[in-house]
């Protein structure tokens, strides 16, 4: 089930033990470690600010709530897998609910299969947040970049006078003739090493 060599975290988040051992069978633990449960909203929530989680498992109700406001704040504010797990008789109206926000929801009780597919839709819909990190990251370390190298080029037109297209040479030179990349030499500009 595992798509990546790290296993996935996951957090339980149910007022009785019930749950951990109906998801035991569904969370090896090669594959799913560690797995940490809880029994509150307040209790996830504190263990939440310490770290986070790939997937979150939420029975509904909790002692301090119906634990839905809890599942669509964590679909927003984190990029943990959500999966709420009702009653049967609230469960058209929580998912219908809780869908616009990205979290999964199960009724209970379910069959083993259901419960088993729920648990690897979690899984993908965590790769997919996990990629989209991914990329999110990328885009913004690229534009930091840019950033870093502009601010490069404005100095050395600054210092040398320089017309732009001539100090976009001149770091692309500095850059093959050290062979580093143009980030660095564009820093070590800015830091007054070179220019």
């Amino acid at each position: 089930m595992v798509f990546e060599p790290n296993p996935y975290s996951v957090l339980i988040v149910s007022s009785g033990g019930r749950l951990r051992e109906s998801l035991g069978p569904l969370l090896p633990p090669g594959e799913f470690d560690p797995v940490c449960e809880v029994r509150s909203q307040a209790e996830a929530k504190r263990v939440l600010v310490e770290r986070d989680f790939d997937l979150i498992f939420i029975n509904s109700p909790l002692p301090d709530g119906p634990g839905i406001e809890l599942a669509e704040d964590l679909c927003g504010e984190t990029e943990a897998g959500v999966l709420l797990i009702t009653r049967a008789e609230s469960f058209e109206e929580v998912a219908g609910r809780v869908q616009r926000c990205g979290v999964l929801t199960l009724r209970r009780p379910s069959s083993r299969a259901l419960a088993e597919f729920s648990v690897r839709a979690l899984c993908a819909v965590r790769e997919r947040l996990r990629i989209k990190s991914g990329r999110q990251a990328s885009v913004e370390e690229k534009i930091k970049e840019l950033r870093i190298i502009d601010r490069a080029k404005w100095a050395l037109m600054d210092r040398q006078g320089l017309t732009e297209p001539e100090a976009h040479r001149a770091l692309e030179r500095l850059a093959m003739e050290r062979g580093i990349t143009k980030r660095q030499v564009a820093e070590a500009v800015i830091a007054g090493r070179d220019g």
